[in-house]
């Protein structure tokens, strides 16, 4: 699937691998949760997310929140 094409309204939460820089679809979805908020995120707007934890955030806020917990 390309990004000119849409993704069917009901095809869910994606699994995702996080890596460095990129992600890799598991289970095609049209987006995943937020570690800390619960938001859904669509993963044409994912852009922020742990490696270490295989997490993802909506905000560099929701990331810094995770971040200062871990500590």
């Amino acid at each position: 699937m390309n990004r000119i094409e849409r993704r069917p309204a009901d095809a869910g939460e994606a699994k995702v691998e996080y890596l460095d820089g990129d992600f890799r679809i598991v289970r095609p979805g049209a987006f995943v949760r937020c570690a800390v908020t619960g938001q859904a995120i669509p993963l044409e707007e994912l852009r922020y997310w742990s490696v270490d934890c295989q997490e993802a955030y909506a905000t560099p806020a929701a990331s810094m929140a995770r971040e200062n917990e871990r500590r």
